[in-house]
């Protein structure tokens, strides 16, 4: 790996492409070095991860209006949306409307630095693009790694969310680059690519702050739409904002920490094996990821403190982002009112750590129930509940070092005559270091568990098994990492929008 030095560079400078952070990007992604044994696997289970994640939400409301909008418009070459064996449709609405499945329960993997990530969601927009110009399972594996070596380093290197934008502005250049690798596209078209998409895929993190709509689900979908119609434009000759990061009006010196702030990102060296998917995690609990160590420490705390009912305050001793994203720090009464969204209180550590002391763990269904949100002795509880930042947990947050690096809090439960009883956790449970790391199996149970009742069991099989033969896909059965359920089973959308009134 080699650390580059990114800043703002001035438009009379003399600075060449070979020298802008987007080209080596776009080298990186071009690079036709192996795909190693431990990288596929992985891929393979992030590919089972999305698709367990995603047949789970298939009913709900942001997944169906996102699914009617695909299917306004069918490509007979085209590629395959969740849940349905017809249409295909157009690559960069299957990419919309799989990516919205995948992300709506918040429930697939993560990967945490300077900034924050789901790299799975690099997964639909690739695998569309794959799948709509006949690409084999080989290209689509090339592909992956590189959208993931790109978007890991991107959140190693530069900070987004201390400047209120959101994580996708890694996103949208990772999916470009991605795809570029998989089409097997020049240097120089990867390149322009990837500046495009980061230009129009820079926005807020007010999608993730107060009252969270269901934009939080759209919003990598919108990343890799906008990915694979930069992509498009390129190849056809058109060019893109240039240099997007390093530019005098460009990324950095406007967007983040302004002319004379420097960045440096790590990218491996020519030849060098793309490995960053090996530095990621799955989520075992649909809850953001800052609460998944902390679920598992209210399921060890839980059966050893008795009536909850006698609690007189607890605190979650955490790092800076927990306590002020989803703790007390953000200052959104939202995250403490039980009519807020399902959105809200996945962003709401005090209310997932009371319902996951009084239930023992998490679903990713009753857990966010409006009744279950109301419930008084939880109301009474969650209202008990606040973070504090730690530095000591700041650090181990920030920490390069895997071993020292950790999401979790320490956690003092006071109760009303007194007593004391505290206990904590450094990383998750299903975390690579932690006491369960996931492995195949793992993906593959929670797969079935979140399948049951909604894709048959000869489909599930078959879906599985295409997954064991991935770098051996050909191109018609690239297909077969798409999984069809019984058409009774899915909810049409209850309103129509433009597309279906422009088709009448």
């Amino acid at each position: 790996m080699k650390l580059h030095t990114v800043r703002t560079r001035k438009s009379a400078d003399s600075f060449p492409r070979e020298e802008q952070l987007a080209w080596k990007l776009a080298a990186l992604a071009a690079d036709p070095v192996p795909v190693e044994e431990a990288v596929v696997e992985t891929i393979g289970n992030r590919i089972i991860d999305n698709a367990a994640v995603a047949v789970a939400s298939l009913n709900r409301h942001p997944v169906v209006s996102a699914r009617a909008q695909a299917v306004a418009h069918p490509y007979s070459s085209g590629a395959a949306v969740f849940g349905l064996s017809k249409p295909r449709v157009s690559p960069e609405w299957a990419a919309w409307a799989n990516g919205v499945a995948v992300r709506e329960l918040d429930y697939h993997d993560t990967f945490l630095a300077a900034d924050y990530s789901h790299p799975g969601d690099n997964i639909p927009p690739v695998l569309a693009v794959a799948q709509h110009c006949a690409r084999a399972g080989a290209d689509l594996v090339r592909g992956i790694a590189a959208a993931y070596e790109i978007q890991v380093n991107l959140v190693k290197g530069i900070c987004l969310h201390e400047h209120k934008i959101d994580h996708i502005a890694h996103l949208g250049p990772s999916a470009a680059a991605g795809i570029g690798a998989a089409l097997g596209l020049p240097v120089a078209t990867i390149h322009q690519a990837i500046q495009q998409a980061l230009h129009v895929t820079t926005t807020t993190r007010q999608s993730r702050k107060g009252e969270i709509s269901s934009w939080k689900a759209y919003a990598p979908a919108f990343a890799g739409k906008m990915a694979i119609e930069s992509v498009d434009r390129v190849m056809r000759g058109e060019g893109a904002p240039s240099p997007i990061y390093e530019g005098e009006d460009g990324f950095i010196a406007w967007m983040l920490s302004g002319p004379k702030a420097e960045y440096r990102v790590p990218l491996p060296e020519p030849g060098e094996p793309k490995r960053a998917i090996l530095d990621t995690y799955t989520k075992e609990h649909s809850a953001e990821y800052q609460s998944q160590a902390l679920i598992d420490l209210a399921r060890r705390m839980g059966p050893k403190l008795g009536d909850l009912g006698r609690v007189r305050e607890i605190v979650i001793h955490t790092s800076h982002h927990t306590h002020f994203v989803i703790g007390t720090g953000a200052n959104d009464p939202q995250k403490m009112d039980p009519r807020a969204s399902r959105e809200t209180l996945d962003h709401s550590i005090m209310y997932i750590f009371a319902v996951a002391l009084q239930d023992g763990g998490w679903h990713h269904e009753r857990s966010y129930a409006p009744a279950r949100a109301a419930r008084p002795d939880t109301v009474a509880l969650w209202h008990k509940i606040r973070t504090a930042e730690d530095p000591e947990w700041t650090r181990r947050y920030h920490s390069a070092d895997p071993a020292v690096k950790a999401f979790g809090g320490r956690v003092a439960v006071t109760f009303d005559d007194g007593l004391v009883v505290e206990d904590q956790l450094a990383v998750a449970d299903a975390h690579p270091l932690g006491a369960r790391p996931f492995k195949r199996d793992n993906y593959v149970a929670k797969f079935k568990m979140l399948a049951e009742g909604i894709v048959s069991g000869a489909e599930q099989a078959r879906f599985l098994s295409a997954v064991d033969r991935l770098p051996k896909l050909s191109a018609s059965e690239l297909y077969g990492l798409n999984l069809a359920v019984d058409p009774s089973y899915l909810k049409p959308s209850a309103a129509a929008g433009i597309f279906e009134g422009a088709a009448r």
